[in-house]
């Protein structure tokens, strides 16, 4: 799926390294549950199907997906919920490329990654997204 777009890239001794999304394309992880939707527990799966989408999340991904950026969704949701889910995304006519399930519940995530990382946090809506300066933690060298 993704593969064919990947270039290659190297380290500065020359070795393959792990391969590189074109700077142009980007890698969406967007959660479902609160996000693209009202938030479900895992607790009350029978209200998984019954949910609406909200319009700007699905026009703007779906948006994303055409310019031919990357959307995997990353939910709290279980495998338990898999076919709720791709059947609830796909009646709503969402674009993307996978689901990853399982994320660790509880919020206040930090995540550590040898690759470029941005992080967006959804505050009710979905729009372009900007650029601004803001404060980060980072490792002390």
């Amino acid at each position: 799926m993704t593969n064919s777009i990947l270039d290659e890239a190297f380290d500065e001794k020359g070795q393959r390294i792990s391969p590189k999304l074109p700077t142009h394309v980007k890698n969406y992880l967007i959660d479902i549950d609160g996000t693209i939707c009202d938030d479900v527990p895992n607790e009350e799966p029978e209200r998984m199907g019954l949910v609406t989408p909200y319009p700007d999340a699905l026009e703007m991904l779906n948006h994303w997906h055409k310019e031919g950026h990357v959307i995997f969704f990353f939910t709290s949701r279980t495998e338990a919920h898999r076919s709720v889910t791709e059947e609830w995304l796909n009646r709503h006519g969402f674009k993307y490329h996978g689901i990853l399930f399982g994320k660790p519940r509880g919020g206040n995530y930090h995540w550590i990654d040898n690759h470029i990382v941005r992080a967006t946090q959804y505050k009710g809506k979905f729009t372009d997204l900007v650029i601004e300066m803001r404060e980060i933690e980072v490792f002390s060298e």
